[in-house]
């Protein structure tokens, strides 16, 4: 198993630990990136969309926290340089 590809089931497995999620869809985006500082190390430019009833009744931002709360270890070791969260509630998945 790659670097990258360690990262993002470590990423996958923080986010489903945390949020248990009925869809979780992860996107690594560091090819877009190329040249960019944080994209030195490769994998480390996400795209998440995680539908969780955790986030039934929060604000966007309240979500955004739950999420960057799940996985704050790996932005603080540099391994998440970038990362756009779509985080939304059962209800509003379609």
């Amino acid at each position: 198993m790659s670097n990258d590809q360690s990262r993002t089931e470590r990423l996958r497995e923080r986010l489903q630990a945390e949020l248990a999620p009925s869809l979780l869809e992860i996107s690594d985006d560091s090819h877009l990136h190329a040249g960019h500082a944080g994209a030195a190390s490769g994998g480390s430019h996400y795209s998440v969309k995680v539908v969780s009833e955790k986030f039934q009744g929060l604000t966007l931002v309240m979500r955004h926290r739950l999420v960057y709360d799940a996985v704050h270890e790996m932005i603080n070791k540099a391994e998440i340089h970038a990362l756009a969260i779509t985080a939304i509630a059962p209800s509003e998945a379609a």
